[in-house]
């Protein structure tokens, strides 16, 4: 049976997970990310690769793949900002499934994540968002247990406290709340995913760690007083709150940072 039979089967048989993978300059490691997503024991996915502009051999590593599997394709960023807001917009808009999902080029899934995230929309219809826990690991793939908990269910007000849904393990549903785009901001995620729950839904956790989150030796450090400036951006100019409740929920999500960082 070929690819694009294959394709057509699993359509009618379970609904298609579109999975989000922004690309820029991912070689050394975007092959164990792309062999994550194709490894998982659900199978009706579609894998959108959005090239950010990349000038090592990402792209061909990228295509060697589509060749070989038709659920994968390969897109390039019409529009470089430096965010991934735009590469995001970009697969978003091409995607075809009911369910939305996000995996860094440098990050890995556990086979059974999306198995085990899809069928919790059904058993749990106020849920717009299914997550997972997930561990941290250093940049050469190496796990020490470092594992980020989160709770079991979320609603708005609780996720305006801070952002407790690791991107790279949360699944949306469109049919629910269409397609949410990311806003050209830092911290983007978390934007929207106060942005669906503001709908009425809630996000229910799997309770189970099904990512891994890859801390890379040229990630953020050197622009740590933006990063701790973010949340703040948000609570004030993205959803304008009053400086005192922006002072408030600030220091609680200054706190879950300090207790994320040290695990």
């Amino acid at each position: 049976m070929n690819i694009e039979k294959t394709n057509a089967v699993w359509a009618e048989n379970t609904p298609l997970v579109s999975v989000i993978m922004p690309m820029h300059n991912a070689a050394k490691v975007l092959s164990e990310s792309i062999e994550s997503v194709i490894n998982q024991t659900y199978t009706s996915w579609e894998l959108i690769i959005v090239d950010d502009f990349s000038n090592d051999d990402s792209v061909s590593i990228a295509q060697s793949y589509a060749s070989r599997d038709g659920r994968i394709r390969v897109l390039s960023n019409p529009h470089h900002n430096g965010m991934p807001s735009a590469p995001r917009n970009f697969g978003i808009a091409a995607a075809k499934g009911r369910y939305i999902a996000f995996l860094d080029s440098d990050d890995l899934w556990h086979p059974d994540k999306l198995s085990q995230q899809i069928p919790l929309f059904d058993s749990h219809p106020s849920a717009a968002i299914v997550f997972s826990d997930y561990e941290r690991m250093s940049e050469d793939g190496t796990r020490n247990n470092r594992v980020v908990k989160a709770p079991d269910h979320i609603t708005y007000r609780q996720l305006l406290h801070c952002n407790f849904i690791g991107n790279l393990t949360g699944v949306y549903d469109t049919y629910k709340v269409g397609k949410v785009h990311v806003r050209n901001v830092h911290h983007e995620d978390y934007v929207m995913w106060l942005e669906i729950l503001n709908q009425g839904y809630t996000a229910v956790n799997t309770g189970t760690v099904l990512a891994y989150y890859r801390l890379m030796s040229q990630s953020v450090s050197s622009k740590r007083l933006e990063i701790v400036m973010w949340p703040w951006y948000i609570y004030r100019k993205v959803l304008c709150f009053p400086w005192l409740k922006a002072v408030w929920y600030y220091s609680r999500y200054s706190w879950y940072v300090i207790r994320k960082n040290m695990i």
